[in-house]
């Protein structure tokens, strides 16, 4: 339980720390025959600021969870 309140601690670190990332993906346009056109979309993923509080808040709470069983 310790390991995984780490990971979810540091995960929770980084979701408050970059709030996105972007990326890029090949759509294709036209594809008649041989001819095939595609053109680069650019993607972005993002979440909420309260969404890293949380993960970080849980990650933290499961570390003093387990300190306390022992």
């Amino acid at each position: 339980m310790k390991a995984i309140g780490i990971v979810l601690a540091i995960v929770g670190i980084a979701m408050l720390v970059f709030n996105g990332f972007n990326y890029t993906k090949k759509e294709k346009v036209v594809d008649i025959g041989p001819v095939e056109i595609n053109a680069d979309k650019e993607e972005s993923v993002s979440w909420p600021t309260y969404a890293g509080a949380i993960v970080l808040i849980a990650g933290i709470g499961l570390v003093i969870a387990d300190s306390r069983k022992k």
